[in-house]
């Protein structure tokens, strides 16, 4: 089974983000959700996950830095990550891609755009809704 990590530290947000996968084709997939990016880093290091989706801003260890963590470590190689941020800014779009994420996008999400940032994952990993 495929499982997906939401880390964003709005309870609303992780729901809502889920709600929007589901709908843009993750249905059957496992759902896990951290409050935080140290909280997040943890359950990556301890359990398998295909997909982390990260809020930019959060306490304590913030979206980027959370990215740079993944990338960094050979074990989490394999995670695809997907920033989701208020911010909407293009250079820092292209700094998170650059770092790694294989999707950036601005909140509010909607499952059109999941859908769309999610083709590459889903084509690849050759699950089928």
């Amino acid at each position: 089974m495929k499982r997906v990590l939401i880390a964003d530290d709005s309870r609303m947000a992780r729901m809502f983000v889920r709600q929007c996968l589901e709908i843009a084709g993750l249905k059957g997939w496992e759902f896990k959700e951290a409050t935080q990016g140290e909280e997040a880093l943890k359950m990556l290091k301890a359990e398998s996950f295909d997909l982390l989706v990260t809020d930019l801003n959060m306490p304590v260890l913030d979206g980027a830095r959370l990215l740079r963590f993944v990338r960094a470590s050979p074990k989490l190689a394999e995670v695809q990550v997907m920033v989701v941020s208020s911010a909407g800014n293009p250079a820092r779009e292209k700094e998170l891609l650059e770092a790694g994420a294989f999707a950036v996008l601005s909140k509010p999400v909607s499952p059109a755009a999941l859908a769309r940032a999610l083709i590459p994952l889903l084509s690849s990993g050759g699950h089928t809704s």
